[in-house]
C-alpha cells in the first residue's frame, strides 16, 4: 500500500503541475526561444529521472545475484523510486509532446496495478477464532496457529502421544491485536530503514516498537477467550493451573527457518501476569535477534503473524533434546538424548553440562554410549517467581538424569514422530514428577553430508585449546572477540571470530557476521548450534577455558571438525576446509518478491525504435517505458526547432572535413558560438563529453570489415536474404543515423553504424558524485551466436577498463560513475573507438585466432594511444 499511495501522490502533484496550458508554436522568436528553454527544463528532468530509473534497476540486478541481506523495506523503497521517477520521465515527455503519447499513462498505471498486487498482504485463512484449544488442531492448521503448534496438535491427536493440554492463541488474534491498538502503520513507518548490518539503529528500533506493543490494550474479546478456555483446563484437571506460554509464529519451525530461540516463551504463567506476558511475547517478534534472523533469512513482517501456545506447565524432574540423526553426518545411524535436571532450558539454551546418551538405530534400537556430566545448577518451577535456577545438590550432579529405561522410551517416542514426518526431528522433552514422558515442540532437523576425512596435518605448531563437540562445521580465521553483556553485540567487528562463556540464543544477530563461534558452554543441540548451522559459521561448544585463554583481538584459526583452536591465521586448515558460503536469501519470501517486481521493472523488450512494436502498447516493464520515453524525448527535442521553422535550435550536419552523417542539436551551451547555416564544425562545438567521444571514434582510422570466414560471410548472408532490410544499398531503417544532443557538460548519442545499434549519454561537470557514462549496445548482422559473442568480446574490453557491465542476450549496458574528469575522457574516447572498430566485428565470432587478434590489437590501441597519453598519476591516486 506504500508503493502505491507515494505513486498516486506524486502523480496528483505532477497532473497539477503539467496542467497549465503548454506552450504552442509562435512565429515570435522570443516565444520559440522560451519554449525551447521550458522543454529543455523538462528534458533535463526527464534524463535525471532516467538516470535514478536505471541506477535503481542495476541496484535490483544487484541484488538479485545474491549475496546482499535486504529487507521488505528494501524491496518497497526501490519498487517506490523507480516508479516514481518513471512516472515523471511520463509526464515530462507529455509535456514535451502535447496531446501525444498519452497512452503511456494508462500503461504505466497497468504496471503498477501489477507491482502493488505483489505487496499486498498474505492471504487471508477465513479463521474467525481467537483462541483454538489444542484438542482441534492438525497440521493443516500451521497458517493458523503456527508450525510449531500445528505439530504438537497433530502428534497429540494423530498419534497420541503425550502432549501438554492446552490453546493457542490465533494468527486472527494477533491481527485483531495489532488493528485495534493501531501499530501496523507505525511499525510499517519505523521498520523502513530498519537492516541487519547496523545493530546499533536496529537496537534502537527495537526497544521502539517492543515498548509500544507492551504497552498496548489488551483485545477485550481475546481475554474473554483466553479466561473461557484456561478456566475449562482447571476443571478438567480440578486444581489451578499454571501455563507456559510459548511463540508459534508464521513460519517458524520450518526446515530451512527453525527461529529457533529467536521468540520469546515465559514458563510457570499465572492468570493475574498472562496479560503482560502475551504482549512481551508478540513484541519478541521485533526483538533485535528476531529481526536480524528475518533480516537475514529474508522474511517480510507481514509473512510473520504470532501466534502463541498456552500449554499446562510441566513441572518436569528432567527435560532436554532428542536429536533422531545427527546433524552433522547424513550418514551417522545413530539417535542422540541430551538431558538435564529439572526444565530443558539449560540444554535449548546451551548454558550449562547436560547428559547425552547415544543410540545405534539398528539393528535394533540400543544405548552404546552413555556421557553423564557434571550437572551443576537446574531450572525449576517457583510459586514466587516463575522460574528459578538453582544448584542441583551435591549428590545428584554426578547422577543420570533419566535412568536407561525413560531414555530407550523416549527414543521409540521420537522415531514414532521421525516416522510419521518421513524426517528427521529435533524433539523438546521434559519428565514430569509422575513419570510421565511430554514432548513440548517438534520440528524437523536438516542433516549436512560430511566431508571427506583428511589425513592430520604434522606442520602445525601446538593448539591453544582442544577439546568440545563440533557444533558446527568447518573452519574459519579472524580476531578474537569476547563478550560478556548484551551491549558487545554493537561493537562486534565484520569478521571476527565470537568467544563467549555460554551459548545462548541472544547472540544470533552476529551470526551473519560472525567468521565463527567459540564456547565454554553448550551443545550442538542448542538454539544457537541449530542457528549456526543455518548459517554455515563453523562452532565449536562446551571447550574449557576459551575466555581465558585467547586474548581479545589477537588472531586465531578455528578447526570446528578438530574441536581445536590455532595460533595466527593457518593457511593449510583453511584450503582444506572451505566453508560453504549459503545464499540464506535465495529461497525466502522477501527475495521471491524481488523476483516478481523485477520481472515488472527491469527486462527490456523494446530494443530497436525503429521496430513496428516499438510504441506504448508493447511496453511490457517500466524498463520498456523508460526506453520508450527516453528514445521519443530525444526525437522531440530534435524535431522542434525544424518543425517550427526556428533554426537557432535546429539540429546541424556535423561537417569534419566533409558533411558527416551525423547530426548535433545544442541544447544550450554545447556550442562556442550561434551557428548559422546547416552545418557545425568541431571547433564549434564546446561539448566535453562529446568532443572526447570524437576524439576516440577519429583516433585511429578504420582499415574496414574484417576477413570473414566463409562460414561468417554465410550468417550474413542468410540474415540478410531473411530480412532485406539489412542489404547494404537498400534504403532502409538499417541507413545509418547518428544524433548528438549536446550542451557544455552533456551529450547524448543516438548512433546506428552498419547494423548495430547504440545509445550513450555521459554528464562531465567536475562533479564526480554527479558525472557518469551510460552506454547500451545491440543488433549485427550475423546469426545469434556471433551477435552474443560480440557482445561479450565488448563486455571484457570494457569491464577491464572498470566499467559496470551486463548483457542480456545480445544487449550490452554498461555503466560509469563516480570518477574524475580525466578518467571519464579515457573512457569516452574508449567508447569513440570501439563504436568505430567493432562494426561488423561479429562476423569473426567463431573464429578463435581472428578474436584473439582483434582483442590484442584493441587492448595494444586503447593503452597505447588513450590510456598512456592522458595518464595523470595526482587523479589516478585520489581515485584510489
Amino acid at each position: 500500500m506504500m508503493v502505491k499511495f507515494m505513486v498516486n501522490r506524486i502523480k496528483e502533484r505532477m497532473d497539477w503541475l503539467f496542467k497549465r496550458e503548454s506552450p504552442t508554436a509562435s512565429a515570435n522568436a522570443e516565444e520559440l526561444r522560451l519554449n525551447f528553454k521550458s522543454r529543455y527544463h523538462c528534458f533535463k528532468l526527464l534524463l535525471n529521472a532516467n538516470n535514478r530509473c536505471l541506477e535503481g534497476m542495476a541496484e535490483m540486478e544487484q541484488a538479485l545475484k545474491g549475496g546482499k541481506t535486504f529487507g521488505m523495506s528494501f524491496v518497497r523503497t526501490l519498487c517506490t523510486a523507480i516508479s516514481v521517477n518513471v512516472l515523471t520521465m511520463v509526464k515530462n515527455l507529455q509535456q514535451l509532446a502535447p496531446g501525444r503519447y498519452l497512452e503511456l499513462s494508462p500503461r504505466f498505471d497497468q504496471i503498477q496495478a501489477a507491482l502493488e498486487l505483489l505487496f499486498n498482504p498474505i492471504a487471508q485463512t477465513g479463521e474467525t477464532r481467537l483462541v483454538i484449544p489444542f484438542d482441534d488442531i492438525g497440521q493443516e492448521m500451521a497458517n493458523v496457529v503456527g508450525g510449531k503448534m500445528a505439530k504438537l496438535g497433530e502428534i497429540k491427536n494423530k498419534l497420541g502421544i503425550n502432549v501438554p493440554r492446552g490453546f493457542v492463541i490465533t494468527a486472527t488474534a494477533y491481527e485483531r491485536f495489532i488493528q485495534s491498538n493501531d501499530l501496523q502503520d507505525e511499525i510499517d513507518t519505523i521498520t523502513q530503514s530498519a537492516g541487519a548490518d547496523d545493530l546499533k539503529e536496529l537496537d534502537i528500533i527495537s526497544a521502539r516498537i517492543q515498548q509500544m506493543i507492551i504497552n498496548s490494550t489488551m483485545l477485550p474479546e481475546l481475554k474473554a477467550a483466553v479466561e473461557q478456555n484456561w478456566e475449562a483446563l482447571e476443571q478438567e484437571t480440578g486444581h489451578p493451573l499454571p501455563l507456559a506460554i510459548r511463540s508459534s509464529a508464521l513460519c517458524e519451525d520450518s526446515l530451512d527457518s527453525s527461529f529457533a530461540g529467536q521468540y520469546r516463551s515465559e514458563l510457570n504463567v499465572d492468570k493475574d501476569s498472562f496479560n503482560q506476558v502475551y504482549k512481551e511475547v508478540v513484541a519478541s517478534k521485533y526483538s533485535v535477534q528476531a529481526m536480524t534472523y528475518r533480516f537475514n533469512k529474508g522474511f517480510r513482517d507481514q509473512d510473520i503473524a504470532m501466534c502463541t501456545g498456552c500449554m499446562e506447565m510441566v513441572d518436569a524432574v528432567a527435560g532436554g533434546v532428542v536429536y533422531t540423526c545427527n546433524p552433522l553426518d547424513a550418514d551417522d545411524n545413530s539417535l542422540f538424548i541430551n538431558a538435564v535436571w529439572g526444565l530443558p532450558k539449560l540444554v535449548v539454551d546451551g548454558s550449562d553440562s547436560f547428559d547425552l546418551f547415544t543410540f545405534s538405530r539398528t539393528p535394533g534400537l540400543t544405548i552404546v554410549k552413555r556421557q553423564i556430566n557434571n550437572k551443576k545448577i537446574q531450572y525449576i518451577c517457583s510459586r514466587e517467581c516463575g522460574i528459578e535456577k538453582v544448584e542441583v545438590p551435591p549428590q545428584e550432579q554426578l547422577t543420570p538424569s533419566i535412568n536407561d529405561t525413560t531414555a530407550m522410551d523416549l527414543a521409540k517416542i521420537a522415531l514414532d514422530i521421525e516416522q510419521y514426518y518421513k524426517f528427521a526431528q529435533d524433539i523438546e522433552w521434559a519428565l514430569s514428577k509422575s513419570g510421565q514422558l511430554y514432548i513440548l515442540q517438534c520440528r524437523p532437523l536438516k542433516q549436512m553430508v560430511r566431508t571427506k576425512a583428511l589425513p592430520p596435518l604434522t606442520d602445525l605448531e601446538a593448539p591453544l585449546l582442544t577439546g568440545g563437540i563440533t557444533a558446527s562445521p568447518g573452519a574459519a580465521t579472524g580476531t578474537v572477540y569476547r563478550a560478556t553483556r548484551d551491549a558487545d553485540i554493537l561493537w562486534f567487528p565484520e569478521n571476527a571470530i565470537l568467544v563467549v562463556e555460554q551459548a545462548r540464543p541472544r547472540w544470533a544477530p552476529l551470526l551473519n557476521r560472525a567468521a565463527g563461534i567459540i564456547a565454554e558452554q553448550g551443545g550442538f543441540a542448542g538454539h544457537l548450534a541449530n542457528v549456526a548451522r543455518e548459517f554455515s559459521v563453523p562452532a565449536i561448544m562446551n571447550i574449557s577455558k576459551a575466555m581465558e585463554t585467547l586474548e581479545q583481538g589477537e588472531t586465531i584459526t578455528m578447526d570446528a571438525d578438530a574441536c581445536a583452536v590455532f595460533k595466527g591465521r593457518q593457511d593449510t586448515i583453511l584450503s582444506r576446509k572451505p566453508m560453504a558460503q549459503q545464499n540464506l536469501m535465495r529461497q525466502s519470501s522477501v527475495f521471491r518478491l524481488l523476483e516478481q517486481t523485477s520481472s515488472l521493472i527491469v527486462p527490456l523488450n523494446l530494443i530497436d525504435p525503429d521496430a513496428n512494436d516499438f510504441r506504448p502498447s508493447s511496453c511490457r516493464t517500466l524498463h520498456d517505458i523508460t526506453r520508450f520515453v527516453h528514445e521519443r524525448s530525444v526525437h522531440e527535442m530534435f524535431n522542434f526547432g525544424s518543425n517550427n521553422n526556428f533554426p537557432e535550435h535546429s539540429s546541424k550536419q556535423l561537417y569534419y572535413h566533409v558533411p558527416l552523417n551525423w547530426w548535433i542539436l545544442n541544447l544550450d551551451d554545447g556550442f562556442t558560438t550561434k551557428v548559422a547555416g546547416p552545418h557545425v564544425r568541431l571547433n564549434q562545438i564546446a561539448s566535453y563529453p562529446m568532443l572526447a567521444f570524437w576524439e576516440g571514434f577519429i583516433l585511429v582510422p578504420w582499415d574496414g570489415p574484417p576477413p570473414v570466414d566463409s562460414k561468417g560471410l554465410m550468417s550474413v548472408m542468410f540474415r540478410s536474404t531473411m530480412n532485406p532490410a539489412l542489404v547494404p544499398g537498400v534504403k532502409s531503417k538499417y541507413a545509418d543515423k547518428n544524433y548528438f544532443m549536446v550542451s557544455k557538460n552533456y551529450c547524448s548519442l543516438s548512433s546506428r553504424l552498419g547494423y548495430h545499434f547504440a545509445t550513450m549519454e555521459a554528464l562531465v561537470s567536475g562533479r564526480a558524485s554527479e558525472d557518469y557514462i551510460s552506454f547500451q549496445f545491440k543488433g549485427g548482422a550475423a546469426d545469434y551466436d556471433r551477435r552474443i559473442k560480440r557482445v561479450e568480446f565488448i563486455q571484457e574490453i570494457l569491464e577491464d577498463y572498470d566499467f559496470s557491465v551486463v548483457v542480456r542476450e545480445d544487449t550490452l549496458s554498461a555503466r560509469m560513475e563516480g570518477k574524475g574528469t580525466q578518467v571519464l575522457k579515457t573512457r569516452l574516447m574508449i567508447l569513440g573507438y570501439l563504436s568505430l572498430h567493432t562494426r561488423q566485428i561479429d562476423m569473426i565470432m567463431s573464429n578463435t585466432s581472428r578474436v584473439k587478434f582483434y582483442r590484442e590489437k584493441i587492448g595494444r590501441d586503447i593503452d597505447e594511444k588513450i590510456i598512456a597519453p592522458h595518464f595523470n598519476p595526482q587523479e589516478n591516486e585520489e581515485e584510489a
